[in-house]
């Protein structure tokens, strides 16, 4: 069976063809038939916040997010309150903790707001984990059924860089909102007038950071344990700024519907963005979510409107005239991208359109990328330098350059 041939359940939800997904984020020809741990596409992405009430507030209204189910002492669960948000094919879990002894308390102190899960959708639960531990992974959960009037769910977990886990989801006998535990939930929060639809369709890929000498363990573990390929590797001047560098290899899954870049820092004459996200995380985790949308510039416009602040860039940027030859005709005007800050890059493919936020929580860590693919595959390489500058800059305005 080719898996780019078939929708997930959240883009049939969503009202995706395989077109659209095509551009969206990239999507390739795959037969997974031989693949031993076949990764049918995202799942959801497992948020721990301090205050999950607010963060999904902030969800839905600086990111058009739609609550569809809840869980917390409403529904039983003494230990954590859950907000199921969706938007195209795209699900956030924001869960915090009520009791003060559960577990995501003592997550939240050691790494703030962030992603803890980025859980993955499969055919064959056993299967993949049968295959992950035989190949030296850490099985946090054993494969297990979760049942209520909705159907079943099987799941199991593995643990990844840091304490980020991927837990592996079958819900193909399960009709219920989100898991066994929760109910469906809607949201009394109105859209502003003529707001879109929604800001983006789906999850283009996660970035994780990790520490010094760990980025090829990683990329080695998805690529032993998961199947994942190699993607684009980046290293030395092609990322580099004159204060700090870092090195970046993107792995994904056979189709390309998940990819996860994974950086490391580097040496350089200042302490560079990865090394502070390390501090002020306690230790990898994720960096960013890459959201896929087909009108970045509607998104951003959307999100500026409900105080979303974004990177600045630099007028120089959009002046310069090697940009202007290397980008040719793209299909948003180039004074309209320098009105929003939005960066250009073009490869052989084709090229993306890309913005970055600032840093969303109160810590300088986890934030979003919006990204417009037309073609092209990659990550806007062309455009590091210019986004590392900018977040320097970012770290020099903390005090932590």
């Amino acid at each position: 069976m080719s898996l780019n041939r078939t929708l997930t359940d959240e883009e049939r939800l969503a009202r995706l063809d395989l077109d659209q997904l095509r551009q969206l984020v990239g999507l390739v020809e795959y037969d997974d038939s031989a693949d031993p741990f076949p990764v049918s596409g995202w799942d959801a992405l497992v948020w721990v916040a301090g205050n999950a009430l607010q963060t999904a507030h902030f969800l839905q209204s600086a990111l058009g997010m739609e609550l569809v189910a809840y869980t917390g002492p409403e529904t039983g669960n003494r230990d954590h309150h859950g907000y199921v948000l969706r938007s195209g094919a795209a699900r956030f879990v924001v869960t915090g903790a009520y009791s003060p002894s559960s577990e995501l308390a003592d997550h939240h102190r050691r790494h703030g707001d962030g992603v803890r899960d980025v859980a993955l959708t499969v055919p064959d639960v056993d299967r993949c984990v049968a295959h992950a531990r035989a190949q030296g992974a850490t099985v946090l959960e054993e494969p297990h059924d979760l049942s209520d009037e909705h159907g079943t769910v099987r799941l199991a977990a593995i643990a990844t860089y840091g304490e980020t886990r991927h837990t592996l989801v079958d819900r193909s006998r399960y009709t219920g909102s989100y898991l066994p535990g929760y109910v469906a939930r809607t949201s009394s929060h109105v859209k502003r007038p003529g707001a879109p639809r929604r800001l983006f369709q789906a999850v283009d890929h996660v970035v994780g950071n990790v520490e010094l000498g760990a980025m090829d363990t990683w990329v080695g573990f998805y690529n032993r344990v998961m199947g994942f390929t190699n993607m684009a590797e980046f290293i030395g001047d092609d990322i580099a700024t004159d204060y700090s560098a870092l090195m970046s290899k993107v792995v994904a899954n056979g189709n390309h519907r998940v990819k996860f870049p994974l950086n490391e820092p580097a040496v350089g004459t200042k302490r560079s963005q990865i090394d502070e996200y390390l501090e002020y995380h306690g230790g990898p985790g994720v960096q960013h979510v890459a959201l896929a949308t087909d009108d970045i510039v509607g998104a951003v416009d959307a999100m500026v409107a409900e105080g979303v602040e974004f990177l600045p860039t630099p007028d120089s940027y959009y002046e310069d005239p090697e940009l202007r030859a290397r980008i040719g005709e793209v299909r948003v005007p180039v004074a309209e991208l320098q009105r929003r800050g939005i960066l250009v890059d073009r490869d052989e493919d084709g090229y993306l359109l890309q913005i970055f936020t600032r840093p969303t929580g109160d810590r300088p860590t986890v934030f979003f990328e919006l990204i417009e693919r037309h073609g092209s595959l990659g990550f806007g390489k062309g455009n590091f330098k210019a986004l590392f500058e900018a977040i320097e800059r970012e770290q020099e305005r903390r005090g932590n350059s």
